[in-house]
């Protein structure tokens, strides 16, 4: 059959398949899928969809955190082009709603997934019928009018916050005043009221009612007299913070690209991870695109994987200076740690999408000769539900904490478990939000590095060429 024997109404359906600058032609405007965990997904919508009339964002899937589904984006921050605002809905129906709702375009905008990860969703969306696509710095980076230093991650667990920490300190020690803007964590169903966040003080995030997550990341930052940024609406949040702060830290969270353009980026790899340099989204990015790449935990690590790390390194981005760290663990209680048995606390987020076993709690328990007890069988409610999704979860109670109730149900596994010493290495005091009814040993753990050029070479370089 030639071409011009294709009766009309097929050939233009074949025409309507074909995109062109995000409309379809003669089908008006592209249909979009945003998959997230309410960080990246919101950020990306927020920068190039919210007043683009080419696209129509029909809904965000949601995963990864507790609870974040089932919501709205709502009018005030969804723009005139969205008066209803835009559905939330459990990423499990991700499939359904491409083919219900005729969707043309899935945009990946989560992260901290293995690569293969990512395919298997490309899988499923492409299977469903639609475009499987990821967004890059041109569509997505806000560009300040300070400087910016971004410090990323291959992996969350990585100990990106205490390379945040150690940068922070150095610029305090040069008097330069910081403001530190953290990846978002809004998990509040009340998404409006966050749109931009301001935490100086422990009150205000009492007042904001921060999960446990949000806590471990802010607490650290205020006790050093550091405010955060954080919320929804970064284009907002960044001119806010412009105007008091001289250089901006970007806290990157959950091993993302920066949101802000950065002028000097920093990204942190994990020594007891080889090969997630090279095998991560968008960790290996984040390695690509940045100046200095922190090699860190190089102590407790194996000599070839350490190798293997930086010939990685090396191949992706030849001109990144590498930074050999190790993280510095202390307790501050040793005497009930010692030969005790310990129910060891973890960062939640290291241990569970950052899918490592153990963290520094587990390691310090270890070097104490501390019997660890497993709180598997005590575990209560959703922390169970934790346990049941998180399998590679070794003997250790991860700090789960994205609703009252989950925080009750952390408060009731301590309480059920039985245990000498509660051995907590998360960056927060936990006494402050939850009752424990048993001594508490605090673990905590500063960058220190063992290699030149070190993170106080690379930080006064970057000041002396602010200032010629």
């Amino acid at each position: 059959m030639s071409l011009s024997s294709v009766p009309t109404v097929a050939a233009s359906k074949v025409l309507q398949k074909h995109h062109h600058g995000g409309v379809r032609l003669g089908m008006g405007r592209t249909k979009v899928i945003i998959m997230g965990a309410a960080g990246r997904d919101f950020h990306n919508f927020n920068v190039f969809f919210r007043n683009n009339k080419n696209y129509e964002v029909v809904a965000f899937t949601a995963t990864q955190i507790p609870g974040i589904e089932n919501r709205t984006y709502p009018p005030e921050l969804s723009g005139p082009l969205y008066p209803k605002g835009v559905s939330i809905r459990p990423e499990a129906e991700l499939s359904e709603l491409v083919k219900k709702d005729g969707i043309d375009e899935v945009i990946l905008a989560y992260s901290d997934l293995p690569h293969a990860e990512v395919m298997h969703r490309a899988s499923l969306v492409l299977a469903s019928g639609a475009d499987f696509k990821l967004m890059g710095p041109k569509s997505t980076y806000l560009k300040s009018k300070v400087p910016v230093i971004a410090i990323c991650a291959v992996r969350t667990g990585a100990g990106k916050s205490t390379v945040t920490r150690r940068i922070a300190r150095i610029l305090k020690s040069r008097g330069v005043k910081l403001v530190a803007v953290r990846h978002p964590m809004p998990y509040d169903p009340n998404l409006a009221s966050q749109a931009v966040q301001r935490f100086a003080t422990m009150e205000d995030m009492d007042a904001a009612r921060c999960t446990i997550e949000e806590r471990e990341e802010y607490e650290p930052h205020i006790s050093m007299g550091t405010v955060v940024y954080a919320g929804v609406d970064y284009e907002k949040i960044l001119r806010q913070a412009e105007k008091e702060a001289q250089i901006i830290l970007w806290d990157g969270g959950n091993n993302d690209m920066p949101f802000f353009t950065p002028d000097l980026m920093i990204t942190v790899a994990d020594a007891l991870r080889r090969g997630q340099e090279a095998g991560s989204y968008p960790g290996e990015t984040n390695v690509i695109m940045s100046e200095v790449v922190v090699v860190n935990k190089v102590d407790v690590a194996k000599k070839e994987d350490v190798e293997l790390i930086r010939s990685n390194i090396n191949k992706l981005n030849p001109k990144a200076q590498i930074i050999e760290a190790k993280s510095t663990i202390k307790v501050d209680r040793p005497e009930l740690v010692k030969g005790k048995k310990v129910l060891v606390i973890e960062d939640g987020p290291t241990v569970t999408h950052g899918q490592t076993p153990y963290g520094a709690g587990t390691v310090a328990a270890r070097n104490m000769n501390a019997k660890i007890v497993d709180p598997h069988l005590y575990a209560a409610g959703t922390i169970k539900e934790t346990f049941d999704k998180y399998k590679h979860v070794g003997a250790l109670l991860p700090t789960m904490g994205y609703s009252s109730q989950q925080i009750k149900d952390l408060e009731n596994t301590v309480k059920a478990t039985p245990c000498d010493t509660v051995l907590s290495a998360t960056p927060i005091n936990l006494t402050r939000i939850m009752k424990i009814d048993k001594p508490v040993a605090t673990v905590s753990y500063e960058l220190e590095e063992l290699t030149k050029p070190n993170l106080e070479g690379v930080v006064s370089d970057f000041i002396r060429k602010l200032r010629k």
